[in-house]
């Protein structure tokens, strides 16, 4: 089946996973098969009056909605092109008196666009939202009890004429956003902003080691293959970050999506060697055994001290816990990773970034022996380690990566991202610089120290 924009793929019968996408035909890399705008979509709580409620854009000084007092926008531009999805919504809030949760914004929200819509939004929506996946059957005792109380707060918003749904039909609505809600983010990818229902999405489905990535690109989620795929080939997302053992990320995957991964990956424990790699000095097991409690426990304590913005403590805790690792731990070891990664972006922070560079280094380095090359979130560390050797001087070094950063971009971003045209300027502007420092470099010198005072 293809209809629309949907030529690259087509729903097919996965076996034991269900309904599944393949290629229509051979997709090359980096090619967007398809694009899809939200179903339904909302800004979550925490970010509602910083977040445009249409675009979704992180904005200053937005607009607010007159009638709700809830709902912000960019402009009017903004504020009219999302009238439809928010009309009834104002009335809901209006007699409420306050706006619910984003999950109950979000279960009304598709239920009114399924009351106008039926359920398809266009011809090249593949299935109707109400026959996506739910697993209300298989919650947790504590989930389907927070699910109930969900239901209830819902029933109080809910306002649409005399047209009434059974409680079991809203919890079925409750159940397909459970599972199939994908996280939407700012203009530039970088903070997690809202929440969406993306129907041609969510045939997609799991691989640990995928052969296609999802962005959200001005408002809209794009599938892009992360190297060449033939013809006949199923398409796959990973839901989870790959940088987890198979055991930990299997245990996330039955919790959250409640199934058993047996991907390649998984099933060979393909990088668990890597992931928990000691020093090549060969420590005794009691040693790693010691210095792994040791990353736990410090991680814990490191976390808590970030949530209180007690960077200095962050960064004394980062230092005991390497100490700690060195000569035990190898550089792929997923604790020594996590420690390198917020001792750099803590560094960087404070503007130290000749020690922040040092650690980055080391962090993306471990990250291309797990990661796969093309994978968004290794782009996005080579970038940030690319920025952090710029700023620390390393002018080669950055520019190097800053490159390197661009190509894993263009493949899972595209040339029209936000982030990757910030990355294009940061290419020509450290290549200018790169020039001036092999001409002169007590002038590049010199120019660089005038810089970093402004």
């Amino acid at each position: 089946m293809t209809v629309g924009n949907m030529e690259r793929a087509e729903l097919f019968d996965a076996g034991s996973k269900g309904r599944g996408l393949r290629a229509a035909k051979e997709l090359n890399t980096g090619e967007v098969i398809f694009s899809e705008p939200s179903f339904a979509a909302v800004v979550f709580d925490s970010l509602a009056t910083q977040v445009c409620h249409s675009c979704f854009r992180h904005q200053a000084n937005l607009h607010r909605c007159a009638q709700c007092k809830f709902a912000h926008y960019c402009d009017r531009t903004c504020q009219t092109a999302c009238w439809n999805e928010h009309k009834q919504e104002c009335g809901a809030i209006k007699k409420l008196g306050s706006a619910p949760s984003e999950n109950i914004r979000l279960a009304a929200r598709v239920l009114w666009r399924m009351h106008k819509d039926t359920g398809i939004a266009s011809d090249s929506q593949l299935i109707s939202v109400d026959q996506l996946q739910e697993h209300v059957a298989d919650l947790a005792a504590e989930d389907f009890k927070q699910l109930r109380a969900d239901v209830h707060k819902f029933l109080q918003y809910w306002s649409y004429g005399t047209r009434q749904h059974s409680v079991d039909y809203i919890s079925h609505i409750f159940g397909i956003i459970k599972c199939n809600g994908f996280t939407l983010s700012d203009q530039r990818g970088l903070q997690a902003v809202g929440v969406g229902l993306f129907p041609n999405l969510c045939l997609v489905n799991h691989d640990c080691w995928p052969n296609c990535t999802v962005i959200l690109n001005h408002g809209k989620i794009e599938l892009r293959a992360l190297g060449k795929i033939p013809e006949g080939e199923e398409l796959t997302v990973s839901y989870v970050d790959f940088l987890n053992l198979s055991a930990d990320r299997q245990k996330k995957l039955k919790e959250r999506f409640h199934f058993d991964c047996t991907c390649e990956h998984c099933s060979k424990h393909i990088k668990d060697d890597l992931m928990t790699a000691v020093a090549d000095s060969k420590p005794s097991a009691d040693k790693v055994k010691e210095v792994t409690a040791f990353s736990k426990e410090s991680l814990e304590k490191i976390e808590k001290s970030r949530v209180e913005r007690d960077y200095n403590e962050v960064l004394k805790l980062c230092y005991e816990c390497l100490q700690k690792q060195e000569n035990v731990l190898a550089d792929t070891n997923l604790y020594k990773l996590r420690v390198l990664s917020i001792a750099s972006e803590v560094l960087s922070y404070q503007r130290s970034f000749a020690k922040a560079a040092n650690y980055a280094h080391r962090m993306v380095e471990g990250y291309r022996k797990l990661y796969h090359p093309n994978n968004a979130q290794l782009g996005m560390a080579i970038m940030r380690a690319g920025v952090t050797h710029w700023h620390a001087g390393q002018i080669e070094e950055g520019h190097s990566l800053i490159c390197q950063a661009y190509r894993i971009l263009m493949v899972t971003h595209g040339p029209n991202h936000a982030i990757t045209k910030d990355l294009e300027g940061m290419r020509t502007q450290t290549e200018m610089e790169l020039k001036m420092f092999k001409q002169n470099k007590a002038a590049y010198q010199t120019m660089r120290d005038a810089a970093l005072k402004h």
